[in-house]
């Protein structure tokens, strides 16, 4: 009992020491991209998206708060592979060498998605919103004025999930493995899951047919690639359970008849 509870004690140390080592990660990037927020609004100013729009700022913080939020968006992409590596190296030991090295390529896959989807978010949805909610200020006579802090946080609200909801496939590989989740289950959940990304797609684009399609066809091809990446997992547990079965199965059943 004792070495049960030392060892659980041990994990608990090692958690909080790997949670220490993401902290820190996460301050000094945050720190470093404070320095780097500056020429990243200047060069989304000038990006094409925001070109003839005035921005100006409204309060005296505004500025302030929004090199906060590219300094912590630059923390939390610059810490997400640290934090995954960590959370691998947590857990490692209580997987086989096999679904070691396959955890391990969750890694690069995550992080590829996350900026993947900034990156659709950014140069897709958002020059519709923004085109889309121009037009309306202007047929009302109103000069498109902006405030700093007000258009980047909308950037930031549009941005931002794209990049969580990227993960979409490393989300349903992880639950396969998990058993939690089958392609068989996601094949019947396919009406449902288009019904509810193209609410999504809806929701977050302009009303008219050509942002709704152009935003709701990349979702909609993100969840065959997760059914596809379901399947593979699924295949290769069946044949890891049969080489078990083949291999265990003949001494269990001698041992039941005995």
């Amino acid at each position: 009992m004792n070495d049960q509870e030392m060892t659980v004690v041990e994990h608990l140390s090692e958690l909080r020491k790997r949670i220490m080592w993401v902290l820190a990660v996460f301050v000094v990037a945050l720190i470093v991209g404070f320095f780097f927020a500056g020429p990243l609004i200047e060069y989304l100013k000038q990006e094409p998206i925001a070109d003839g729009v005035p921005i100006i700022s409204l309060h005296p913080s505004d500025v302030l708060r929004v090199y906060m939020q590219f300094a912590f968006l630059i923390g939390a992409v610059v810490t997400l592979p640290v934090a995954l590596y960590h959370l691998w190296r947590f857990v490692s030991p209580g997987l086989q060498e096999h679904e070691r090295r396959g955890a391990l390529y969750f890694i690069p896959a995550a992080c590829f998605l996350f900026i993947t989807g900034i990156l659709f978010g950014y140069y897709i949805v958002f020059p519709m919103i923004m085109q889309f909610m121009t037009g309306m200020t202007e047929t009302i006579g109103a000069d498109p004025n902006y405030g700093i802090a007000e258009y980047f946080g909308f950037l930031f609200n549009m941005v931002i999930p794209f990049g969580v909801l990227f993960q979409l496939p490393i989300i349903v590989m992880f639950l396969t493995r998990l058993r939690i989740l089958n392609p068989m289950r996601l094949a019947k959940a396919r009406r449902f899951a288009y019904f509810g990304l193209a609410v999504i797609a809806i929701t977050l684009t302009p009303p008219d047919i050509v942002s709704d399609v152009l935003v709701t066809i990349p979702l909609l091809l993100l969840y065959e690639f997760s059914v596809w990446l379901s399947s593979i997992v699924y295949r290769k547990q069946l044949k890891e359970e049969a080489e078990w079965e083949s291999e265990f199965g003949g001494f269990e059943t001698d041992e039941m008849v005995r």
